[in-house]
């Protein structure tokens, strides 16, 4: 897996138990999954259509420094299927994986439509 990115937990990000809140992470991986999907479906237009199960391991906290790693995990027709992990930059431990995140390549009409990776 490779980590691509890295984000700073700051007080506006905490929940009422002054951890990560889990809508602020999610935000931060649709987004980074998104970019990471258009790198490799070379597009700019694509939407998130699924994401799995997200399975939060370990909390993150004020000051800490997560790191967003992504994997292609099938390249469609028209969408790509990527899973994430996010760790703590400093102790490597996980604080949230996902094991499918489907993004699909769209027309200017919102239809499905082939990606430019498999055009080329």
């Amino acid at each position: 897996m490779e980590f691509y990115s890295r984000r700073l937990v700051k007080p506006e990000h905490l929940n009422p138990a002054n951890r990560l809140f889990g809508g602020q992470l999610l935000s931060w991986i649709d987004e980074e999954a998104a970019i990471f999907a258009a790198c490799q479906m070379k597009s700019v237009s694509h939407v998130t259509k699924l994401i799995s199960e997200i399975n939060f391991m370990t909390p993150a906290h004020q000051g800490d420094v997560l790191e967003f790693g992504f994997e292609l995990v099938h390249m469609g027709y028209s969408s790509i299927t990527v899973q994430a992990l996010v760790r703590n930059l400093v102790s490597h431990l996980p604080v949230a994986t996902i094991a499918k995140m489907v993004f699909v390549h769209v027309d200017a009409k919102g239809l499905p439509t082939p990606h430019r990776a498999r055009a080329a």
